[in-house]
């Protein structure tokens, strides 16, 4: 195993505190969770590993160059799992350059940090270090037919898919230039507890639950491929403990949904749980299109399931339902992140 003595950036962030949680399930010797803790940044979402001894938390910023270099120095982590990124389409397109210098600066700078480092491990411990850069399937840009794949052109449409891509370009960079022992993974949708009420899930269920309008762009036949949180993390455990420096893995959950059924799927389930004085569905409202929406995202996944062994275990159903339990009964963590971060309003209309 490889993911002896890691380092997760973007750490207090949806993926990234479910991928601690899940290493902290397994034999590692420590776990530094790294995270500036910006607005989508939650520590509560480490609670459970707060009082395990293999874990800490470092409050710091990716593009912290010095603060990096202090922390590898000490840490001599043998894995990294890069995940530090802002996230959202439609914050990007009211502020890019937000997301360039996160997302395309603060991966440069691991890289160059992680770079250095390397270079002074004797060879028994480069053969042991990994780098895993975390990206999205956005990078890729829209699909109207097949699936992507590993070989996929990239063809960002959004400024947040073209900071990530600029991101994965310095990646695979720093594997063919520098020997650094880098793999990209490109994941889809995912849903699961702890998601920030800004992506459509979670939106969903705050707005209905609050008896407002639920929003759906355009007609709603935007097609989106829904992959649960663990299964993400599990994936990216497999890259880094069998997958081989310079490859990119794609990661999807096989559950093809348009943005209609997902919502209906979502709001049924919600009808079933918590019963309203209405059919929950009936709040559904199409709203104008976001700027520049991707019609399709599908990913093949048969690359890291043929050589790594890796496959979703959540079916959509099941975890579908998991999620609003746990929304429902984390209403506390809910109103917490919704009071002076985030209040539900439209974003990303600047374009218009």
């Amino acid at each position: 195993m490889n993911s002896r003595n890691v380092i997760v950036t973007g750490a207090a962030g949806f993926i990234g505190s479910a991928l601690v949680r899940r290493l902290l399930l397994g034999d590692v010797e420590q776990v530094v969770s790294l995270d500036a803790l910006t607005y989508a940044g939650d520590r509560s979402r480490l609670a459970a590993v707060e009082s395990d001894p293999r874990h800490r938390f470092v409050e710091a910023d990716v593009t912290d160059r010095v603060a990096l270099a202090g922390l590898f120095a000490q840490q001599r982590p043998t894995t990294i799992y890069h995940l530090a990124a802002e996230t959202h389409v439609d914050r990007s397109i009211d502020g890019p350059a937000a997301f360039l210098h996160t997302n395309t600066g603060g991966t440069l700078t691991l890289l160059e940090t992680a770079r250095q480092y390397f270079g002074e491990l004797d060879d028994d411990e480069r053969q042991r270090f990994r780098f895993v850069d975390v990206s999205t399937d956005e990078v890729y840009g829209s699909l109207t037919s097949g699936a992507f794949t590993e070989r996929s052109p990239f063809a960002p449409r959004s400024p947040y898919s073209a900071s990530k891509a600029g991101a994965d370009h310095f990646a695979d960079a720093y594997f063919h230039t520098y020997g650094l022992p880098v793999m990209i993974t490109h994941a889809s949708n995912n849903y699961g507890p702890f998601q920030f009420p800004e992506k459509l899930l979670p939106l969903a269920l705050s707005k209905a639950m609050a008896g407002e309008r639920v929003p759906l762009y355009g007609d709603g036949s935007n097609v989106r491929d829904w992959l649960h949180v663990d299964d993400h993390a599990d994936a990216l455990m497999a890259v880094a403990e069998r997958g081989r420096p310079g490859e990119t893995y794609l990661i999807g959950g096989g559950n093809e949904l348009s943005n209609r059924e997902v919502l209906d799927a979502l709001l049924s389930t919600l009808n079933r749980l918590a019963p309203g004085s209405g059919d929950y569905r009936d709040l559904i409202t199409l709203v104008p299109d976001r700027p520049g929406h991707d019609f399709r995202y599908a990913v093949d996944s048969s690359k890291i399931t043929d050589e790594l062994g890796w496959q979703p275990g959540v079916a959509f159903a099941k975890g579908l339902e998991e999620t609003v339990r746990w929304y429902l009964t984390n209403q506390e963590w809910i109103q917490g992140v919704i009071a002076g971060r985030y209040e539900l309003q439209r974003l990303g209309t600047a374009a218009r």
